[in-house]
């Protein structure tokens, strides 16, 4: 076994590695950039070298920087985690030459999966269903819309070497063929240096589920079961489950035994990922082969009970797999929820700054479930432009999905983030949606549920009432904490008190009443409405945690101008109490118009303004592009929403941009 293995890394799935190796007693080295001097990865592991600045392509996709990284530690094996390096088969050689172990597949494994046109090919000679396509690289745009049109619409083009929805774009007519076609080739080759793109058949409302597969060098081949990974964003996965609530027995085992046929005929000894599209008649076809740890292993691993780390060092180290396909089995349902630096109100775009708060609900396992947490990020932490905007993966195991669920609703619940955007409540609102509770889903969920974006739900019925209850108390425990300090009145005489909350777009005229042991009772006479408040809250939590009428209840608490802001379970508002007197005297306040907006357009993301399409004097149409901004390697075209005349570009093509900066005017 290896006495020292680096990683070659950041983030979560760096300090992931990390805990596994020191579990096994190897010790574990780790590099950073510029950027991640004082990262979470850096502190945990037993030794950390720099290997340039911030840029990836600088640093951790850098094969030179790293090897001599492997060097100067006398480190005997490297673990690639996913992303950079992970899927690169000259870096595999490049350390089997300086008599080092790739923690992976083989080189020869890689090349044959990761050319997609080529892993068709080999899909298919394996008797793997695959998707009716062009059958490789396309030359230029008329060639696309040929193939395109013989093939039917709506048809996906998709980067050769891509991954992670880089390189890839819908098309449903010739004019998206052809612009998709040029996009796709220019993402591709910018995140990958290969601009090759291909043709699929786009299959309608698909799922998007794969197999855990582990292989060893004695040529053993096992799948671990499937994962649903159809909540997805621009092509990238938001949340994950395992079992998928799709997929029976039979299915199963038909789906198990390709992916195990395909990683058999390319001799595959590590972990790996058998990606299918399914529709909803259950057939399934080959999509892609990812020869990596992928992000969501963690529900594999809870259902299954195995590290899947550990077994890619064992197999590393030349062990034989030490299970058969009977000794799978699958205990409970796990989800995983990705938390991002993003605004889901803003079509989910990257966010950065420094995280001034992140408490992230406590891990715990017991006989009702299991919760995880991995994450590379702690507070304090800086989260920039140059590397992918994941805080963390939160994961849920227990006895049944609808369990599961829950768990995973109420730990979104305790997860408080400051100091950037995040998608927290998005991921709360999604664990008390209909259909996502019914298991019904495909990878258009998001756009069919959220057609015009994602918006935080506004309190409705019992929902909006013990939110109000919650409002009050906190008004009443911070009031009775002033008036103590004051000195101006003991608040132990305060009974009851007469209050207003606007909630919103409701009010509730309630009294406040103290009971005996401490508890608060929220009257709303109009319609007979009485209930009790229970919480040990204090003025400074961001949690108020306790019983509105004996339901436990979990709120998020900010100070906002004049009241606060209050948010559970996906739903948000802002609250301000005040007195009767002061409720009918803010009612005959005039109402403050909204000024016209500038004509000017701001910039949604901070990124790399890469084009201008646009000049001054310009006369543009609603939808036509203005310019492409690169964020975290994917790019994205803004658009004119109106029609109008350019007057200025305030920026130049090249330039750092950060979020709201104004790019361009209107006259």
């Amino acid at each position: 076994m290896f006495k020292k293995i680096l990683i070659a890394n950041r983030g979560e799935i760096a300090c992931r590695i990390i805990k596994t190796a020191r579990r096994m007693g190897i010790a574990s080295v780790a590099v950073y950039s510029e950027a991640d001097r004082r990262a979470l990865h850096v502190s945990l592991a037993d030794e950390a070298f720099p290997i340039g600045p911030a840029p990836a392509a600088d640093s951790y996709l850098s094969i030179e920087n790293i090897i001599e990284a492997c060097k100067k530690s006398g480190t005997e094996a490297v673990h690639p985690g996913y992303g950079f390096l992970s899927e690169r088969a000259d870096f595999c050689r490049a350390l089997m030459a300086e008599g080092m172990t790739f923690i992976g597949p083989s080189a020869a494994a890689i090349e044959a999966m990761g050319d997609k046109i080529a892993a068709k090919a080999c899909a298919h000679n394996a008797g793997v269903a695959i998707v009716p396509g062009s059958g490789g690289a396309i030359a230029n745009a008329r060639d696309a819309v040929e193939i395109a049109e013989a093939i039917g619409y709506p048809i996906m083009i998709k980067a050769s070497a891509g991954g992670g929805g880089k390189g890839m774009r819908i098309a449903a007519s010739r004019q998206e063929v052809e612009d998709g076609f040029a996009r796709a080739a220019s993402e591709a080759k910018a995140a990958f240096g290969d601009d090759r793109v291909f043709i699929e058949k786009f299959i309608e409302s698909p799922r998007h589920i794969e197999m855990q597969i582990l292989g060893d060098r004695h040529g053993h081949v096992v799948h671990l079961g499937e994962r649903e990974c159809s909540i997805q964003r621009r092509h990238q996965k938001v949340i994950e489950e395992a079992p998928s609530p799709f997929v029976d027995a039979v299915m199963r085992e038909a789906m198990g035994r390709q992916a195990v046929a395909l990683a058999r005929a390319v001799g595959y000894d590590s972990a790996g990922t058998v990606e299918f599209i399914v529709g909803a008649d259950k057939r399934f076809y080959f999509l892609e082969m990812n020869t990596r740890l992928q992000v969501e292993h963690a529900v594999s691993e809870c259902v299954t009970g195995l590290d899947l780390v550990e077994h890619m060092i064992r197999i590393a180290a030349g062990e034989p797999l030490a299970l058969s396909q009977d000794d799978v089995t699958i205990k409970g349902h796990a989800i995983e929820s990705r938390v991002y630096a993003e605004n889901p109100q803003r079509d989910f775009l990257p966010s950065t700054g420094r995280l001034t708060r992140f408490q992230p609900p406590p891990e715990k396992a017991d006989e009702t479930g299991a919760l995880r947490l991995d994450s590379g990020v702690i507070e304090g932490s800086e989260v920039t432009v140059h590397y992918d905007p994941m805080l963390a993966k939160l994961i849920t195991h227990a006895p049944d999905r609808a369990a599961a669920i829950a768990m995973q609703a109420d730990a979104l619940d305790r997860f408080v983030i400051d100091g950037v955007a995040h998608n927290l409540s998005f991921l709360g609102a999604m664990m008390d949606h209909p259909r996502w509770l019914a298991g019904d889903l495909s990878t258009h969920f998001i756009a069919d549920v959220f057609p015009h974006g994602f918006a935080p739900h506004l309190p409705q019925g019992e929902m909006a009432r013990a939110l109000a209850c919650v409002a009050a108390s906190i008004d009443h425990v911070t009031e009775m904490r002033a008036w103590a300090i004051s000195g101006q009145l003991d608040a132990h005489e305060v009974r009851s008190r007469a209050l207003s909350v606007f909630l919103g777009n409701q009010r509730f005229d309630l009294t406040l009443e103290k009971a005996e042991g401490g508890d608060l009772i929220a009257r709303l006479e109009e319609d007979n409405w009485s209930w009790r408040c229970r919480s040990g809250w204090v003025p400074g939590l961001a949690l108020w945690e306790g019983t509105v009428e004996g339901q436990s209840l979990v709120v998020q608490v900010r100070v906002a101008a004049n009241g606060m802001r209050l948010s559970s379970r996906g739903i948000e508002a802002e609250a301000r109490v005040m007195t009767r007197r002061a409720a009918e005297l803010f009612a005959c306040l005039p109402r403050k118009r909204a000024e016209d907006a500038p004509k000017i357009l701001l910039c949604p993301m901070p990124g790399l303004l890469k084009l201008v399409h646009v000049a001054p004097g310009q006369r543009v149409a609603a939808g036509e592009a203005l310019c492409m901004i690169e964020a975290m390697k994917m790019e994205h075209v803004l658009r004119a929403e109106t029609g109008g005349i350019v007057k200025a570009i305030l920026v130049s093509a090249g330039d750092l941009i950060g979020v709201d900066m104004p790019i361009l005017e209107f006259e």
